[in-house]
């Protein structure tokens, strides 16, 4: 079997891999990307990193290909889908890395209460401004996380020992779980009201986009520190300048920006922000972590057929996959849906199988759900292998149950979450072996494909309410692909879910919401 290693991977990860006698492999690092889709069709592995853009019209033109290995997290430099719709595994290594970047995250932190940076800039210059760089002491400060995924717990564990308090907002985390760690769970207002120090481990989503913005600085205590290692486009940086040059924030520290490279900015101006170019995994240790781990998974697959942190596939033998294969993409789907659309903090989960589908083995398609209901909520990077692992360490049941019985529908897949501010209800079957379809949420009956970008809103079924919808949406030039309506009688509440050809932001959701019909508005990325 050939595999291209098309990015630069550690010496020891190509030495485990090269120990393969089964395997011929090619090290051809920047490739352009004609030359890739051209030479694509004769291998049976791909080795990446974040340099190779592995394209539709690359998976297209991978004829023989099995397996892409992704040495780190992150795998949007992939089209997922388009390596799943042709039975291509897709691999990670989703922990090689996460104490580097809780490392990086503790130095920006102490950087910037002593102010390491500034001081070392002016002694340098010959100077000798003690009185400029005077510093503070994290002892018994309050140190805020957003998002307690696998490096917020990293970060958390480090802070405990310089003994700061910590207060953490994550909705997927449970007081047992939070009282085990010795730290506080508090909504995202008291979160940012409290903190002395904030800072972020979320995934960038369109929920995310500007989570700290100007109207969030204006809520924060006076002299707060920020530290962003997570993604960029979390903070509106425009609004840190101003935040920090007004003195609501005493400093921030940023290892990852809106725009990367970084290029002309209005942050390279500030002395009170600290930048680093995108090195919270950038360590020794972390780059050969991630090459030996993604070699082992590559070479495990290709030799016997084992899966290990697969992004796009459960632990499952080939044949059965193949049959239950549009059930895994229902459900996952039904999971990233339902918890897009929550209120409050999540309590449990459970899934329903209704109908033929109970004569498969359900293991594997509850933890797609699992995978899919964390996904969107979570910095950490979820896949097929910890999914379940995740959800029992945050103290989230997931229950299942399944009956022959049902109505109207061959199969049918139905999901209810709980939350401490009530429950949501979302149904789904597929209509045909690739067209998976939503039913029901909340009880109200509909026929709404399942993809891409959907606007879920709770109105009043009265006239206008879609017409505002229309106007709103093709005045920010957002083209509808489809729109359902449900309703349980004329005039009364309804849903109604759009399918959009893109994602919708913030203020545009904000302006569908001033119609005094509309009490609910949703943007779900599925």
């Amino acid at each position: 079997m050939k595999i291209l290693v098309s990015d630069a991977l550690s010496e020891k990860g190509l030495d485990a891999l090269k120990q393969n006698p089964e395997f011929k492999v090619d090290v051809k690092t920047k490739m352009p990307l004609s030359e890739l889709i051209s030479s694509i069709g004769e291998y049976d592995g791909l080795l990446i990193r974040s340099g190779t853009k592995v394209t539709k019209e690359v998976i297209n033109a991978a004829d023989k290909l099995k397996v892409i290995g992704r040495a780190g997290v992150g795998v949007d430099n992939i089209d997922v889908a388009a390596a799943t719709r042709k039975s291509i595994i897709v691999m990670n290594t989703p922990s090689a890395n996460s104490i580097s970047a809780a490392e990086h995250t503790m130095s920006l932190l102490l950087a910037l209460a002593r102010n390491v940076p500034q001081a070392s800039n002016s002694l340098k210059k010959g100077e000798w401004k003690r009185k400029d760089f005077m510093g503070s002491e994290v002892f018994n400060k309050i140190l805020g996380i957003v998002g307690l995924g696998r490096i917020g717990t990293e970060v958390a564990k480090r802070a405990q020992s310089f003994a700061m308090e910590i207060i953490v907002c994550d909705p997927f985390i449970s007081q047992e779980y939070a009282q085990k760690l010795g730290i506080k769970l508090v909504d995202f207002d008291n979160l940012i009201k409290q903190a002395d120090y904030i800072t972020f481990h979320i995934p960038l989503t369109p929920e995310t986009k500007h989570l700290i913005n100007k109207d969030t600085f204006a809520k924060m205590k006076k002299g707060v520190r920020i530290i962003n290692c997570a993604r960029g486009g979390i903070i509106d940086e425009e609004a840190l300048v101003s935040a920090v040059k007004e003195g609501i924030v005493k400093g921030a520290a940023l290892d990852v920006f809106e725009k990367e490279p970084l290029g002309e900015s209005p942050l390279l101006n500030v002395d009170n922000i600290i930048i680093t170019p995108h090195l919270g995994a950038f360590t020794e240790e972390a780059q050969v972590n991630v090459s030996v781990d993604i070699v082992k998974g590559v070479v495990d697959y290709l030799k016997n057929a084992i899966i290990n942190n697969a992004v796009n596939v459960p632990a499952v033998d080939p044949q059965i996959l193949e049959e239950i294969r549009p059930y895994l993409e229902l459900a996952e789907k039904l999971g990233k849906l339902s918890s897009q659309i929550i209120e409050g903090r999540l309590q449990e989960a459970s899934i329903q199988y209704s109908g033929e589908i109970i004569n498969y083995n359900l293991t594997p398609i509850t933890v797609a759900f699992t995978k899919g209901l964390l996904e969107p909520i979570l910095e950490e990077d979820i896949n097929f292998v910890n999914a379940s692992i995740i959800a029992q360490e945050r103290k989230i049941k997931i229950v299942e149950s399944k009956t022959s019985q049902v109505e109207n529908f061959t199969n049918l897949v139905s999901i209810k979450l709980k939350t401490d501010k009530g429950q949501v209800l979302v149904s789904g079957t597929l209509f045909s072996k690739n067209d998976p379809r939503i039913v029901e949420i909340n009880n109200f009956r509909l026929d709404a494909a399942i993809e891409g970008f959907m606007l879920v809103c709770s109105n009043l079924d009265k006239p206008g309410v879609v017409g505002h919808i229309g106007n709103i949406l093709g005045e920010n030039q957002i083209n509808i692909s489809s729109m359902q309506v449900g309703r349980k009688k004329v005039k009364g509440q309804a849903i109604t879910v759009v399918n959009v050809e893109n994602s919708i932001s913030n203020d545009v959701l904000e302006k569908l919401k001033k119609h005094d019909k509309i009490t609910d508005v949703k943007m779900v990325k599925l």
